[in-house]
């Protein structure tokens, strides 16, 4: 899973920065010194008193400036940056005929186009390594393939693919292979999986974007059977499994059917968490929560006037959003895992931003801001399956890192504009400059967030 070297790296240390290291503990060492060895992997981290730098390293001067650990986002889509998505287009008519270009000689070109500029956005914007969990076709897998294959310098990538649902559910056809039953579930896992998925995607519920009907949001749409078809293929491939699951039922069948993550999530219950913490349907034995704040919240918090959104989605966003907000914070109570992922492409959610999902974590999660880094690095990779490559600041693992001015433990918005982003030992120079905003849409989200 780890990204490869798409060019020769000149080995490099960034000397004398403050170093966040992203542990639930929120610890902090003043004037380290990071090296980074031609592999992309980090030789040593230490004092810079006591660390002489090789004379044929190149030397960063990071005084004044914070390194952490590169970010990671367990959930986007690359179709779209974060505009407003016109109902019209939400519709089953609507998604069939943006689906019909999606997948023309026109519409392949496009798409891959649109996710190249999604995943590059998200690495100037300091992540380091990212999920995708339901894609129009394998353009992720294709552009994973083309980072591992050191031929373009991006975010290590895990990529799944068009998500699972059944005829007519949640991202179908979009963004969605349909299973009309579990032989067919299991053949869909298995046709991502032949193409390159290393993640799988499930529509467990109904969802807010594309609901036509008051309820329809959070309505289970998928058995436990034909889930559990999907995971104990995926499984058997070492793959794990992530479900759209928007109620207190549809999570439950979602982890009776063993998904390793419950994408939004709901108000959960004493079996629930016992469920999450000890699953034994699941790749690993427990499964994990990402919340997607960004996503949920400001489809009640900004007005419908602006957002665009039809009665039906806002009415379906009253049912959802509050039980997903009540899940995140009684998981963090519970002492789950709950991971970050921002649910990007959809409606107010920019490629750019994910240090806005750690924001409402704490002022809507409950978390405190050494919670949310943690989350979006360690736990994240280990939600993932990338604990040992990544996820940390260590001897050994992937260069993945992020520099930037200010400490993110006492404001986290010094994250959106990072100073150094380093992808597997790859400096991106610069790279707040190569973020293409919206700055209407951010305008928008400041005004509303900003207390």
């Amino acid at each position: 899973m780890s990204a490869a070297p798409s060019t020769i790296i000149e080995p490099f240390a960034i000397a004398h920065a403050t170093l966040v290291t992203g542990d639930a503990e929120s610890t902090t060492l003043d004037d380290m010194t990071v090296i980074i060895g031609a592999n992309g992997r980090i030789e040593q981290v230490s004092p810079s008193l006591s660390t002489p730098i090789p004379s044929d390293y190149h030397m960063l001067d990071a005084t004044g400036k914070t390194v952490m650990p590169g970010l990671i986002n367990a959930h986007a889509h690359l179709f779209s940056g974060g505009k407003p998505i016109n109902p019209k287009l939400a519709t089953p008519t609507g998604q069939r005929r943006v689906a019909a270009f999606a997948h023309s000689p026109l519409g392949r070109p496009y798409i891959a186009a649109k996710a190249r500029s999604s995943v590059m956005a998200q690495l100037c914007s300091g992540v380091t390594t990212l999920r995708t969990l339901g894609d129009v076709g394998y353009e992720a897998v294709a552009l994973r393939d083309r980072i591992d294959a050191g031929e373009l310098v991006g975010p290590r990538l895990l990529a799944s693919g068009p998500l699972l649902a059944i005829p007519e559910g949640h991202g179908a056809p979009l963004i969605a292979l349909v299973c009309p039953d579990e032989d067919a579930a299991r053949a869909n896992t298995l046709e991502n999986i032949s193409h390159g998925a290393n993640a799988i995607k499930i529509a467990a519920t109904g969802g807010v974007t594309d609901a036509q009907e008051l309820g329809e949001a959070g309505s289970p749409q998928m058995t436990v059977e034909q889930m559990r078809a999907i995971c104990d293929a995926a499984h058997e491939s070492g793959v794990i499994v992530a479900a759209h699951a928007q109620s207190t039922e549809g999570v439950r069948r979602a982890l009776l059917a063993g998904v390793d993550t419950i994408e939004h999530g709901a108000v959960l219950n004493d079996d629930l968490i016992e469920l999450f913490l000890n699953n034994p349907n699941a790749l690993r034995g427990w499964s994990a929560l990402i919340p997607t704040l960004s996503a949920a919240l400001p489809l009640l918090d900004v007005d419908q006037s602006v957002s665009g959104i039809t009665d039906i989605q806002l009415e379906n966003s009253r049912i959802v959003v509050a039980g997903m907000l009540e899940g995140a914070r009684q998981a963090r109570e519970a002492g789950l895992r709950v991971g970050v992922g921002t649910d990007a492409a959809m409606t107010f959610v920019t490629q750019y931003g994910t240090w806005r999902e750690l924001d409402l974590l704490v002022k809507r999660g409950g978390f405190t801001a050494a919670e949310a880094l943690h989350a979006a690095t360690a736990v994240n990779a280990e939600i993932l399956g990338v604990e040992d490559v990544t996820g940390s600041i260590s001897t050994g693992r992937a260069a993945d890192l992020l520099v930037v001015n200010g400490n993110p433990l006492e404001d986290l918005r010094v994250l959106e504009h990072p100073n150094l982003v380093v992808a597997a030992g790859h400096p991106i120079w610069r790279p707040d400059a190569k973020i293409k905003r919206i700055a209407d849409l951010d305008e928008i989200l400041d005004q509303t967030y900003a207390s």
